[in-house]
């Protein structure tokens, strides 16, 4: 069996490790770094003596070092792009930060334009992957074949399913997609000697997530780690801290020379390609140089001419506080997804025994600062935070081929996972954040008389209303015998596996008759929704209580009237007293113009005024059916009378 390798494909950076002699080993790439910048290029070339013109693909440094003479055909941040729809407000996002042209793929998705052809992301990531693979096939003198490759923690089915579309394309098997947090947690842990709770910080080029982790470590049994909760923000990253920098500059350009560079008009960007990507590249380094001194110099000499022919020489002078002063905003947008994940985790921050800080970003010290001082403890310095989810990821690549046998991996689900129940009602069965695999099962019921089948619709997110959740999939239980409704017993249940592949069954337990599909857990949730969704679902946290509370009362209000209908009909009404059936009507009629008038409040009260009445009915009827008691005769037997319980029973299972 030939090595797995294990791949970080960042967005602005890669990585690629194996794990070898007991621990993780990154490799340099053909130009002898153990880092390679996430960029592909097609260059072109002429030839002086003969005119012709020729073009190669340029990977990594070499197409990063020639972005500012061919910015249109140097395409970089494509992962942000990878598995999205064209429509997503993501891409139009991406738009804004891109020097080349993104267009509608074929089938709908994001793709790129380079010299008049269309390329899918996984096209333009295959280029970085494959780099990566031969840099270590020359070193091990043997082929790569196979890999497993990291993703962040929020990407969907459709952005894992084109990272693997990716891997494919470059000639690799990919075993395993895991979550960076997850590969960096995994590589930490492989060392470690005691038990603890894990907060990995990732602030990478493109995405920020956080993830809080249980590490425990058995002398006997070997280490678990398993995943407590996980959050993030789906646009955040040093692209961003760039973007910011990059029209800070712009803005003293303009001002100084009257011209009119506007980094976010689209014909301004067409005119300004080439000084645009020379004062992204001069924001990059001005913000790693303030990582390690106080002042930085930016120079652009010979950057443009203006209206009136002059050469534009543009140097300026920043210090680190005017940037953190400037980039403070974006930093501290990564605190409350740190918090939601703590509370999701049911965890407070004393809890807290590390913090691993991961991605480039984390290099800069503000951002070490603000996260010390939000958590109070100092986070950890002995790990490379452009390294380590790579060697994670070659951890998970020893686990699969047997190499490494004592370590557990127990990984998370983002969001709740549920069945569409009558009126629209989202129930909840796999609440977010629970540990894979994990199954669950429930009875549901019917919501009509004599139903034929049952529509199983299976939907993610945390909102009340199933429709404004993400529909997964749906399938139809056929075959149901003729009964009243709320009779049929149909039994649900959803499975999910170590892969994330979520299974659904729904079983009419009386026919034995079953239907199942197989949907992903995150049934092609773009990474926006994700996070569209925990932020509605908190901001509609009221809206949602009112409407189950509605809908609770609706149903149980229904229940009541359509099962007591019948009541006036049955010997044991008709025997109760007088004053008692006129408690009835009454319940009746005002429960009646309760739901009718849908106020919630009324409609509990009276409902549970029907309920009182009927049941206080039915213990008249039971009282006056027992037979007067007689003296029995010493040592006999008390006697035994068998009398149906007419009292109500309670609410059958929920419908479908």
């Amino acid at each position: 069996m030939g090595k797995i390798v294990g791949i970080d494909l960042g967005t602005t950076k890669s990585a690629i490790a194996i794990y070898e002699n007991d621990q993780p080993k990154i490799y340099q790439n053909t130009k002898g770094k153990r880092i390679t910048p996430s960029y592909v290029a097609l260059k072109k070339s002429k030839d002086k003596k003969t005119g012709e013109v020729s073009q190669e693909w340029v990977v990594g440094e070499t197409a990063k070092n020639q972005a500012i003479v061919n910015p249109l055909s140097t395409l970089y941040g494509v992962k942000r792009l990878i598995g999205r729809r064209f429509d997503d407000p993501e891409v139009k996002k991406m738009e804004t930060l891109a020097s080349y042209k993104i267009v509608a793929g074929p089938n709908g998705d994001a793709w790129v334009e380079v010299d008049g052809k269309a390329m899918s992301p996984a096209e333009i990531s295959a280029k970085v992957l494959r780099e990566l693979k031969e840099a270590v096939e020359k070193q091990i003198g043997e082929p790569v074949t196979e890999a497993v490759i990291t993703v962040p923690a929020y990407f969907n089915d459709a952005q894992r399913k084109a990272t693997k579309d990716a891997g494919k394309i470059a000639g690799l098997d990919v075993k395993r997609i895991i979550s960076e947090p997850t590969a960096a947690a995994l590589a930490y842990g492989m060392d470690k000697k005691k038990s603890g709770k894990i907060a990995v910080y990732d602030l990478g080029g493109g995405t920020f997530d956080v993830s809080i982790l249980d590490l425990t470590i058995d002398p006997k049994d070997g280490s678990m780690i398993r995943v407590l909760a996980t959050n993030g923000d789906t646009f955040l990253g040093g692209e961003n801290f760039d973007e910011r920098v990059a029209e800070h500059l712009i803005k003293k350009i303009n001002d100084e020379n009257g011209t009119d560079i506007d980094i976010h008009d689209k014909a301004s960007k067409a005119k300004y390609a080439t000084q645009l990507q020379r004062i992204r590249e001069a924001s990059e380094k001005a913000k790693i140089d303030l990582s390690s001194q106080d002042t930085a110099e930016i120079s652009l000499p010979f950057l443009m001419q203006n209206d009136a022919g002059e050469t534009v020489n543009f140097t300026c002078n920043m210090t680190r506080k005017e940037l953190e002063d400037l980039l403070e905003d974006l930093i501290k947008k990564t605190l409350p997804p740190f918090q939601k994940s703590l509370d999701d985790a049911g965890l407070k921050l004393s809890d807290i025994d590390d913090i691993i800080m991961v991605g480039a970003q984390t290099r800069m010290p503000r951002v070490v600062e603000v996260v010390k001082q939000f958590t109070g403890k100092e986070p950890r310095r002995d790990v490379t935070p452009d390294e380590i989810v790579a060697m994670g990821a070659s951890v998970q690549a020893a686990i699969l081929q047997g190499h490494v046998e004592d370590v557990l991996l127990l990984d998370v689900i983002p969001l709740s996972i549920g069945i569409r129940t009558k009126g629209d009602v989202m129930a909840t069965l796999i609440p977010r954040n629970s540990t894979i695999p994990t199954e669950f099962k429930d009875i549901f019921s019917t919501a009509e008389d004599n139903q034929p089948n049952v529509d199983i619709q299976i939907y993610q997110g945390e909102r009340a209303k199933a429709s404004e959740n993400k529909l997964l999939g749906k399938f139809t239980l056929d075959g149901i015998p003729p009964a009243k409704a709320g009779m049929p017993e149909i039994e649900v249940s959803l499975n999910i596996d170590a892969d994330g592949v979520l299974n659904v069954s729904a079983k009419d337990m009386k026919t034995g008759r079953a239907q199942k599909v197989t949907v992903k857990a995150n049934g092609g949730l773009s990474e926006d929704e994700v996070a569209r969704m925990l932020k509605d679902a908190e901001a509609n946290a009221e809206k949602d209580r009112k409407f189950r509370e509605a809908q609770s009362a609706e149903a149980n209000a229904d229940y009541e009237l359509k099962t007591s209908a019948k009541d006036p009909e049955q010997e044991w009404f008709k025997s109760a007293p007088q004053e008692l059936k006129d408690q009835f009507n009454t319940a009746v009629k005002e429960l009646t113009d309760a739901r009718t008038k849908k106020d919630i409040e009324l409609m509990v009260e009276k409902t549970n005024a029907l309920k009182n009445v009927r049941t206080a009915i039915g213990e008249a009827f039971t009282a006056a059916s027992q037979p007067k008691p007689e003296t029995p005769a010493s040592g006999d037997a008390q006697p035994e009378t068998a009398v149906k319980d007419p009292t109500p029973k309670p609410p059958a299972p929920p419908a479908l």
